[in-house]
């Protein structure tokens, strides 16, 4: 219960930071995903954790409000590359400082060495998951 309380938290942080300008949690997350260098919709996918068909919505969304667009895949014809859009870049630009701020408030709470702990924690949990043989989205109504 204590994952799903959590989940819900982070998802209703999110959500309070994306809005002010504009977005959702999850385009932001999308958005966040090519920030640095476009991406495959399946390759989103992949780095989410999340199915392609979900990352396929969003990306549509996202390029019918100008916020990304679609670009040439030179290893794939078909696959196109999602990329932000110079407002895209802007409005993730502006969630960053109540971003940081929320993140300020955090490690002012748990101390930033309980906090570094948690980060780490996470990221080892996160990937012990990725070895599961579980059912996933994709597979588990085959």
């Amino acid at each position: 219960m204590a994952v799903f309380r959590l989940n819900g938290q982070m998802l209703d942080l999110a959500e309070g930071l994306a809005r002010p300008v504009g977005l959702t949690a999850a385009w932001w997350q999308v958005l966040g995903a090519v920030l640095a260098e476009p991406s495959s919709v399946a390759g989103i996918a992949r780095q989410m954790g999340i199915t392609r068909q979900s990352v396929q919505r969003i990306a549509d969304l996202l390029v019918d409000r100008g916020l990304a667009e679609y670009l040439p895949n030179p290893a794939h014809r078909t696959a196109k590359l999602l990329g932000p859009t110079a407002a895209g870049r802007a409005a993730v630009h502006r969630i960053n400082p109540a971003h940081a701020a929320s993140a300020k408030q955090l490690t002012a709470v748990l101390g930033h060495s309980d906090f570094e702990s948690i980060c780490n924690a996470l990221a080892v949990l996160s990937a012990a998951l990725d070895t599961l043989d579980t059912p996933t989205p994709q597979t588990r109504f085959k």
